[in-house]
C-alpha cells in the first residue's frame, strides 16, 4: 500500500462520511442490515474508482444480502456523493468485506478464555 497524500487523506475521509451517512439515513433497501458500518475507504488518485470497506454485524446470511443490496445500490450511491461531494470525477464504489472488526472481537473473546482458565488454575488449592 503506497502513502496517500494529504489531498488523497482528505477525499477518502469526506467519501467515507459522506457514504456512511448516504447507507445508514437515505438508502431503503431492507437488504441491506442497519448494522453496517463503513469502516474505510481508498479512493484512487485519478478518482475513477474507490473501495469501501465494509463490517456488517450479522449471520454470513447478513453480510451476504448486505453485500447484494449495497452491490445494487451502487448507481443510486455513486450519484448522491456527486451532487454532495464536489469532486472533478465521481468514483465508481467497489464493496469489500472489512473482517477486522470480527477478527478483533474474537480474538478478544479467546483471551478472555484463556484469562479466565489460568484464574481457576490459580484458584485451586496447590497439593503438596
Amino acid at each position: 500500500m503506497r502513502k496517500n497524500s494529504i489531498k488523497n487523506t482528505r477525499i477518502n475521509g469526506e467519501v467515507k462520511k459522506e457514504l456512511s451517512r448516504l447507507i445508514s439515513q437515505e438508502v431503503k433497501d431492507p437488504r441491506i442490515s442497519p448494522w453496517t458500518t463503513v469502516t474505510e475507504v481508498e479512493v484512487a488518485p485519478d478518482l475513477k474508482t474507490a473501495k469501501v470497506y465494509i463490517s456488517v454485524l450479522g449471520s454470513e446470511e447478513e453480510v451476504a444480502e448486505t453485500k447484494a443490496g449495497l452491490k445494487s445500490a451502487a448507481p443510486y450511491l455513486r450519484s448522491a456523493l456527486a451532487k454532495s461531494v464536489n469532486l472533478r470525477n465521481t468514483p465508481e464504489l467497489r464493496f469489500v468485506m472489512d473482517q477486522s472488526i470480527e477478527y478483533s472481537i474474537r480474538m478478544s473473546q479467546m483471551i478472555d478464555e484463556v484469562n479466565a482458565e489460568i484464574r481457576e488454575d490459580s484458584d485451586e488449592p496447590e497439593e503438596a
